[in-house]
């Protein structure tokens, strides 16, 4: 059996940024509480809470006078404001790529474009790029969503830094043919596409796909969703325990690919018992 691991893979600049502020400041001040997950990855905050990491799920839920974390996927600038006035520290770990989202919304709200934000509308990125807005904006998860009796004035475009630049585009297109004018900022990190490049890359010259990360990683999903559209066998795995070595047996090329929001030790662990197979 031969063993392909995509390039890049693993965590993105954002995260891995976020994470090793997280940690000095568990070393520094030994227990800290983040606003949300700060990884989509369980094994990773499990790794974490071990340090003194504690998780709430709202802001009421942070102790006051408590060090506080601000994952990578950011929050709303009401919700940071009143952070930072109960806590004595904020860490502030927003994907500077994330920040740029929200300043494009900001911005697109202030000269008076009907905001479109293509992504998720539960995750926490798109919930916090429309909390930095100060007003409502439509959230489309594809073109299907759009509702094609509508007409517009201006309309400003943007997407979750986690999408697909092809699906942007399809909502962009279908745009045109409902508003006089659309101005549009693709905000799709670039780490994303890349990831995204790299298991097409993959898939096509493998007979089955490992990719691993947490199932409630957007970037992750994302990657499996690509492989599977490509016709190849693909396994969505956590973490190594959960590897069918049944189905990984009967390969001759195995090709390894990992979310945003994967560690490297969970890599690494993967394909060295893949590696002993």
């Amino acid at each position: 059996m031969k063993l392909a691991v995509a390039s890049p893979t693993g965590l993105c600049f954002g995260v891995r940024r976020a994470i090793g502020q997280l940690e000095r400041a568990l070393a520094e001040y030994g227990g800290v509480c983040a606003l949300g997950s700060p990884i989509h990855n369980p094994q990773e905050v499990a790794r974490l809470a071990e340090m003194g990491l504690d998780v709430a799920g709202d802001v009421g839920g942070v102790p006051d006078g408590a060090v506080a974390f601000v994952r990578a996927h950011g929050v709303p600038s009401a919700e940071l404001e009143c952070l930072r006035a109960k806590c004595r520290v904020v860490v502030d770990g927003t994907c500077p790529f994330v920040r740029t989202a929200q300043k494009r919304a900001e911005s697109l709200a202030r000269e008076g474009y009907v905001v479109v934000v293509f992504g998720d509308p539960s995750h926490p990125e798109v919930k916090g790029i429309l909390g930095c807005m100060g007003r409502e904006a439509l959230v489309v998860s594809g073109a299907g969503e759009i509702d094609s009796g509508r007409r517009f004035g201006r309309v400003g475009i943007l997407s979750q830094t986690t999408q697909n630049e092809a699906s942007l585009a399809e909502v962009v297109s279908k745009f045109v043919f409902l508003a006089d004018e659309i101005k549009v900022y693709n905000t799709i990190c670039r780490a994303t596409i890349e990831r995204q490049e790299s298991i097409k890359n993959l898939a096509a010259e493998v007979d089955g796909v490992v990719v691993i990360g947490g199932r409630n990683s957007a970037n992750t999903r994302k990657l499996v969703e690509i492989s599977e559209s490509l016709g190849a066998p693909t396994l969505w795995v956590e973490h190594a325990g959960e590897m069918d070595w049944g189905w990984a047996g009967v390969r001759q090329t195995i090709g390894v690919a990992a979310g945003g929001s994967t560690p490297d030790w969970l890599i690494n662990e993967l394909t060295e018992k893949l590696k002993r197979l």
